[in-house]
């Protein structure tokens, strides 16, 4: 007669399977690291490095600092800065395609869990790859968050593996707290700052990425109107922008999805 707990043990299996295999780290050009586990990015179809405009300067330091990455080099970390909708993700992410079809060996690792940072170096380490691993969106809720970080961008006990380096977006330069109720929360308000300041300053390479005026906006929905082979009114661009209340490399994608589909053309 089956043990009462073998049968339980074997229900709660069924019922939350084991996760798939971890993906090869050297046969694809992107992955996402979630719940411990390499998975193949689905779909990694980056915009050419070439229609992105306006940030040319950012678009030559961090393609530079990949290429050494790549190569073996010495490279930075790279805090990627500036106002929503500016480009930052997609700059990472055509950067690094355009160094691969370079035919350098540069692999992307998207995170969302910087707990699980440690365990990744340790699964990248051995790994004859590069890997840039590209963190969206920073933000901490508590600043010990901001504390593990720093000291994994500082080395720590535990040295961080050579072919590694990790690639941030956040909104602002400094990380600092969103408002006076946050440093208010904290013992001493001034540490708390000096947390997030201190974050920053481990990263050697800091672009910043500023809102666009009206010629910087006509000038990326050209741009990306001219790679889908669409035409369009710049007062009509300008008025779709304005209703949003924002002049941005996002909105401006968003005004070419949406001129794309009353062409009837699929992007």
């Amino acid at each position: 007669m089956t043990d009462p707990l073998d049968r339980i043990a074997a229900a709660l299996e069924r019922l939350s399977p084991p996760p798939p295999p971890a993906a090869d780290p050297l046969a694809h050009p992107a992955y996402v690291w979630r719940n411990g586990t390499l998975s193949p990015a689905r779909g990694f179809a980056p915009l050419p490095l070439a229609t992105l405009v306006g940030v040319d300067r950012q678009k030559a330091a961090l393609l530079a600092n990949l290429d050494r990455l790549a190569k073996g080099h010495a490279a930075q970390d790279v805090l990627l800065w500036g106002a929503r909708g500016t480009g930052k993700s997609a700059l990472v992410k055509s950067a690094v395609a355009a160094v691969q079809q370079g035919g350098s060996d540069l692999a992307l690792v998207e995170i969302s869990d910087l707990a699980e940072l440690s365990t990744l170096f340790a699964t990248l380490a051995p790994v004859d790859r590069a890997f840039a691993l590209f963190v969206d969106d920073l933000g901490f809720e508590v600043p010990a968050e901001a504390r593990a970080l720093r000291s994994v961008l500082e080395g720590g006990a535990e040295p961080r593996p050579a072919n590694v380096r990790l690639l941030v977006t956040a909104n602002r330069r400094h990380l600092a707290p969103r408002d006076i109720a946050e440093q208010e929360s904290a013992i001493n308000p001034r540490d708390s700052a000096d947390d997030h300041l201190a974050l920053a300053d481990r990263f050697g390479l800091s672009l910043g990425f500023h809102a666009l005026d009206q010629d910087g906006y006509l000038a990326i929905v050209a741009a990306y109107a001219a790679v889908h082979d669409l035409s369009f009114e710049p007062g009509e661009a300008i008025g779709w922008a304005t209703r949003r209340g924002s002049r941005s490399g996002r909105v401006a994608w968003q005004y070419i999805v949406n001129l794309a589909g009353r062409a009837g053309k699929a992007l």
